[in-house]
């Protein structure tokens, strides 16, 4: 495969153990299907559980061309935000790869560490039936998404004891 900024030939390397195809030059990545997926809950295990799937709804996304040309596939790359943030990824629409430019993996798992702490304090109950909900429906293992429904409610009871440590103590006291 050809680096998107022409520099020559992709690596192969484990990046989060996860292999991926990269540039040492511009220090880009493309990840193939899943594979961003699987470096983000490599690389914090506790955002396992908030996945953005960049494919379920195409109508939130802003998405533009670009000149870019899928390694892969050889299709025409498009410019999207990840989620609500400002990382601007390219990804390709048949293949379902994803190339970073350098630092932008780093910008993503700054933007899931926020929206992963208020998502556990503000939307917790939504996040809790939804997560429930994946451990039938998918779209990962059920191993997977109940690894991810557990470390929710791991989540939020740290988050609860740090929040309100009087009721933390009157509930330990009221179970002796």
């Amino acid at each position: 495969m050809e680096c998107l900024n022409n520099h020559g030939k992709l690596e192969k390397i484990l990046f989060c153990d996860v292999e991926v195809d990269y540039c040492p030059t511009c220090l880009g990545v493309w990840f193939e299907q899943d594979e961003l997926r699987f470096a983000k809950d490599k690389k914090d295990e506790q955002l396992n559980w908030l996945d953005v799937d960049l494919w379920r709804d195409k109508g939130k996304f802003k998405i533009a061309k670009t000149r870019r040309v899928c390694p892969a596939c050889r299709m025409p790359l498009y410019e999207v935000n990840y989620d609500d943030s400002k990382v601007k990824i390219d990804l390709c629409n048949l293949c379902k790869g994803i190339w970073l430019d350098r630092g932008e993996f780093k910008q993503i798992i700054i933007y899931l560490k926020t929206k992963s702490d208020y998502e556990i304090l503000h939307n917790y109950n939504k996040n809790f039936r939804q997560e429930l909900w994946e451990i039938f429906t998918g779209p990962e293992k059920f191993r997977e998404e109940l690894i991810d429904f557990l470390t929710l409610l791991k989540l939020f009871n740290y988050k609860f004891v740090v929040q309100h440590p009087f009721l933390t103590s009157l509930i330990e006291n009221m179970q002796k």
